[in-house]
């Protein structure tokens, strides 16, 4: 997939940091009771895509679209993604501008998950951008999980291995025992199940840069539920890049990075305002956008007509932390005295940037450096810690707690 519209899987503004991508769109969220889950399509949304975001259970051969009401789309790609051998599907944008279909005799891969990215100009040349990912029908009377990071890809030392199964599992210890983690140089990785769906791998500490690993999967016709039997046997593997963590200060409004422990940069934020402030603790890079759309409706911030508080169809450089809605991202649209000055967010990271992106401001110097699996970690806010089940979140969990979620122990 092209960097230009997006960087890997492979799941936090008074109007001023929006973000979260949840159901296509993003919006900012920061301890806001009751949000973290609700995923509803955002008003006005022209973009539509075909199937609807996270629909499963899709025909190998069933309808597959993206259309624009007006104006054009500038660009489209579909991409089967979580597998190791990441495709993309054929396809190409209507004469007109107003459509894109896929190649005439493309047939989807069962048991898949697919990732469609589409970035929109409208009839006075604004863009727009809307990003969906879709799950294709598995046989009956078998289950299959979807892992991040993806094969062959280069992330941070905070990356944790993460299953999303697409049904629930009962036998855990047989399951989690057929997914073996090697790496070189060895180190010991454990899983931590969150619940019948959700799998998780890490080690006691981050990765040690240059580390190799291996995740080999043999669950093929492996029981994880009565009658219900694996369809995977397959193996992906990934390199661990430099390291880089950064501490963002949410009392001080100032982010701390460092690369190899040595202090790069401290750049300005501003971080969650009074009534919707920003997770505590650490938080993993798990998506990266160029462009993305943003909306308050996708996480309950709306007014007392119920429209949305904010709805910004270009915000760049978005780096998501949570599954909830929690980013680090550029903002173009408040006066740029904010950043290190006061905090106003809806629970996201804001970082100055122009409109469109500048990779000479502050958010795109930071994106261009930035690798998924690279770790944020958040301090002084006056909000909880983020749980470890939020994104790829369990750094925030201690190694004994966490070996105890492992069914192998």
């Amino acid at each position: 997939m092209s960097n230009a519209v997006r960087r890997t899987r492979a799941t936090l503004v008074v109007a001023l940091l929006w973000t979260g991508l949840l159901a296509g769109l993003t919006g900012c969220t920061g301890g806001v009771p009751g949000t973290e889950g609700d995923k509803p399509r955002a008003p006005g949304d022209t973009i539509r895509i075909t199937p609807e975001d996270e629909a499963e259970g899709v025909a190998a051969d069933g309808r597959l679209e993206v259309t624009v009401p007006d104006g054009r789309l500038e660009r489209v790609e579909v991409t089967q993604i979580e597998d190791a051998r990441p495709a993309k599907v054929p396809g190409a944008v209507s004469q007109d501008g107003l459509s894109w279909r896929p190649a005439e005799g493309t047939r989807l891969a069962l048991a898949a998950k697919y990732r469609v990215d589409a970035v929109a100009l409208d009839a006075h040349g604004r863009r727009s951008a809307r990003h969906t990912t879709f799950t294709t029908v598995v046989p009956e009377q078998r289950f299959t999980g979807y892992v991040i990071p993806e094969n062959r890809t280069t992330v941070g030392t905070g990356m944790i291995i993460s299953f999303d199964f697409n049904r629930g599992i009962k036998n855990r210890a047989a399951v989690e025992r057929a997914i073996r983690v090697t790496s070189v140089p060895p180190v010991e990785v454990v899983g931590h199940w969150f619940d019948a769906e959700r799998l998780d791998f890490r080690p006691r500490a981050y990765w040690k840069p240059g580390t190799k690993v291996t995740v080999d999967m043999r669950l093929r016709d492996v029981e994880g539920a009565p009658g219900v039997f694996g369809i995977q046997r397959k193996s992906i593997g990934f390199t661990v890049g430099r390291s880089q963590t950064s501490v963002v200060d949410a009392r001080e409004r100032t982010m701390e990075v460092r690369r190899d422990g040595r202090l790069v940069t401290t750049l300005p934020v501003t971080t969650g305002g009074k009534k919707t402030r920003t997770y505590n603790g650490k938080m993993v890079v798990s998506e990266m956008f160029d462009v993305t759309r943003m909306n308050g409706a996708t996480v309950g911030f709306t007014d007392r007509q119920g429209k949305s508080e904010y709805d910004i169809k270009d915000v760049p450089h978005a780096m998501r932390l949570t599954t909830s809605g929690t980013f680090l991202h550029g903002n173009y649209w408040v006066d740029p005295r904010i950043f290190g000055l006061r905090n106003v967010s809806h629970g996201c990271i804001g970082l100055r940037d122009e409109k469109g992106g500048s990779h000479d401001s502050p958010a795109g110097w930071f994106f261009d450096r930035t690798l998924i699996g690279d770790v944020v970690e958040v301090v002084n806010s006056p909000d909880r810690v983020v749980a470890p089940w939020n994104g790829l979140s369990g750094w925030n969990m201690n190694w004994r707690d966490w070996q105890i979620g492992s069914a192998l122990r």
